[in-house]
């Protein structure tokens, strides 16, 4: 699972905790076992806990709560991001120059 999709999981939850799995996979463009896989990660990691409870169905339901770890890693995640971003552009800004070198010869 890629950072986009935890990010995204995470913050499905902060704002629906008692959203469904189906809806959850609606939502995320995944399908419902991909989702199922996903929750079970972040619950591994420590980062949601799951309760039971009673929908207006009579039917079992969950309720996700993001723990203090699942908080802190929801707000690492972007920074992650942003850093990869980061060096790719200055990555490209290299190869760019280069390639302008190349095309310009040399300047005398």
């Amino acid at each position: 699972m890629n950072d986009s999709t935890r990010y995204q999981i995470l913050s499905l939850l902060e704002k629906d905790p008692k959203i469904s799995q189906r809806q959850m996979a609606r939502e995320l463009g995944l399908s419902l076992g991909k989702t199922n896989y996903c929750l079970k990660a972040v619950v591994g990691k420590g980062w949601v806990k799951v309760q039971n409870f009673r929908n207006s169905a009579n039917k079992a339901a969950y309720i996700y709560q993001l723990t203090p770890r699942g908080i802190s890693a929801k707000a690492r995640i972007p920074r992650r991001f942003l850093d990869r971003k980061l060096e790719e552009y200055e990555r490209l800004q290299e190869e760019i120059q280069q390639l302008r070198a190349e095309v310009d010869g040399p300047t005398t």
